[in-house]
């Protein structure tokens, strides 16, 4: 697996257990031809598995030992590994190209194809989001609810989306407001919008959302639970209609690195959508989860909006908003 075949295995673990053996002495000890042990020999030497010593007409013929099997064979090991995810990623370029001349070759014919499929559990939701990725040919439209980003999830989303803006890919992107509080994730996205993804924020999100090339749509099977899994539409109507959502809330949304505009009443985006929440007979606790932020926060804000309208108590401010035209 890592490239050794059993001849050179034996060439390997000699010179490894012998140091600085000659040429000749290895052909003695393993009773093989000369040329069967150079083979052996410059194959070692090509996988960076053998160090051959100083020699010149002074120094003798050269003498042969085995680098640091401790680094050595470990970086054979992730070049292999790298070498099967690429076949691995090809295998699932191969299977989408083959499942995509089935669709096609079925349509013509009149017959029908999977319009929804059913993704159960995360696994497979992360599984397929990264086959989408790769195979991404104009754009990917994308609805990030919630605050931080795990470091897992950006270490595992950074190559996919690099590799995709590099062809032409356009990413667009739009998280909540409150995700500008993690300096991690704010810096990753950051990092992305120097490759020209374009990100903007809103308030608060209907759900996770991701549209690829206009063709396919992935949706949440159940909105309050992401670990459910996820619905896989692929039917022009329901595309559209995803897409179409996404545009509307693109309009709305602030560009990262500009500051959320206020309204003619003063009042911040995430703000009014806090009053908003409220109006609705929201608690402090689920007016937080939906802002994505944390009940610490929404009560600040409530104390804030309460002084700016002076008044004193929860049910004043109710009044004074509606008052106000606020809510």
């Amino acid at each position: 697996m890592l490239g050794l075949d059993a001849r050179t295995e034996l060439v390997y673990r000699l010179v490894l257990e012998e140091p600085e053996l000659r040429l000749d002495e290895i052909v003695a000890r393993l009773g093989r031809s000369e040329d069967d042990v150079r083979r052996a020999l410059d194959q070692l030497a090509e996988l960076c598995l053998l160090d051959d010593g100083p020699h010149g007409a002074e120094q003798g013929p050269p003498v042969f030992r085995a680098l640091d099997p401790a680094t050595s064979l470990p970086f054979l090991l992730s070049r292999r590994e790298a070498e099967l995810a690429r076949q691995q990623r090809g295998l699932e370029v191969a299977r989408d190209a083959m499942s995509a001349l089935t669709t096609d070759r079925g349509r013509r014919a009149g017959g029908g194809f999977d319009a929804v499929k059913r993704l159960e559990g995360l696994d497979a939701v992360r599984e397929r989001l990264t086959e989408l990725a790769e195979l991404a040919r104009t754009e990917c439209l994308s609805l990030l609810p919630g605050g931080a980003q795990s470091p897992d999830t950006l270490e595992a989303s950074w190559p996919l989306d690099r590799r995709a803006l590099e062809r032409g890919v356009r990413l667009r992107s739009i998280y909540q407001d409150s995700f500008r509080n993690d300096p991690p994730t704010l810096r990753y996205v950051n990092r992305l919008g120097s490759l020209g993804a374009e990100n903007r924020t809103l308030p608060t999100l209907p759900l996770v959302m991701v549209v690829v090339d206009g063709e396919v749509a992935l949706v949440p099977l159940d909105p309050d639970d992401g670990r459910a899994g996820a619905l896989e539409l692929r039917s022009k109507g329901a595309v559209a209609v995803a897409r179409m959502l996404f545009e509307q809330l693109w309009v709305n949304a602030t560009p990262l690195g500009s500051a959320p505009a206020r309204d003619d009443n003063g009042l911040t985006p995430q703000e009014d959508e806090l009053l908003s929440l409220l109006a609705k007979g929201h608690t402090d606790a689920t007016a937080a989860r939906r802002l994505g932020v944390s009940l610490r926060t929404v009560r600040r804000m409530n104390a804030e909006l309460t002084a700016r309208m002076q008044v004193r108590s929860r049910f004043q401010a109710g009044a004074e908003a509606a008052r106000r035209g606020w809510v």
